[in-house]
């Protein structure tokens, strides 16, 4: 559960080491998966692990395949809590959220990966664990009727267990929407404001084909 993973806000670190990946983001109720193989980011993670286990996954701006690319000012940690190594020598980790954080800064990388002095304040709200009275029936309604619209696959019932922020943190960071897309539900900075945000997307995206052209009805 989420509260056996939260850090005190005095005990996340001033630097932290950066996963720049587009429309890979993490929510602080929320979970990523990821399938680690590049020397670099398998040093990040070794690293983390010897430390304080935490990752900072934020968007790259523009033009992603530049080997150094301009970052989002905005992302989201996660604390490393699932480990494994495959025989052909790659990581696979699971990241749970913990708080979003600003980039002051990016200080001198490590073990060929990227470092960001880290801004903590703006978020302090969500290492807050108390429920948020939030309903996320109309939510899940939005969510199903966008992927019913993409013909997407999903299995509600492995969602019926989590709580509304984590129901919205989910669904916020694994539905296909565009990076700019999810960008803008990780800057948004009240739960509220995600989920309407969340709703939103949905909405859209269910009466707007992938060509981009309207409905017809």
């Amino acid at each position: 559960m989420r509260n056996r993973f939260t850090h005190p806000f005095s005990e996340l670190p001033d630097v932290l080491p950066v996963f720049p990946l587009p429309g890979a983001v993490i929510l602080p109720n929320g979970q990523l998966p990821l399938n680690i193989f590049e020397d670099r980011y398998l040093n990040m993670v070794f690293d983390a692990m010897a430390s304080s286990r935490l990752i900072g996954m934020v968007q790259p701006k523009g033009e992603t395949q530049s080997q150094h690319p301009e970052l989002h000012e905005t992302g989201c940690a996660g604390r490393i809590v699932s480990f494994s190594e495959t025989r052909d020598n790659r990581l696979l980790i699971i990241l749970a959220g913990v708080c979003r954080f600003d980039i002051s800064d990016e200080v001198e990388m490590k073990n060929g990966y990227r470092r960001i002095q880290a801004s903590w304040g703006r978020f302090a709200h969500d290492l807050d664990t108390q429920e948020s009275g939030l309903d996320a029936a109309e939510i899940i309604a939005s969510a199903k009727r966008f992927t019913e619209s993409r013909n997407l696959s999903v299995d509600w019932s492995a969602l019926d267990h989590l709580q509304p922020p984590e129901l919205i943190d989910t669904l916020a960071s694994s539905l296909p929407f565009s990076p700019e897309e999810k960008q803008g539900l990780v800057e948004a900075v009240v739960m509220g404001d995600r989920a309407e945000l969340l709703r939103a997307l949905c909405e859209f995206g269910a009466a707007t084909p992938e060509d981009g052209s309207p409905v017809s009805h």
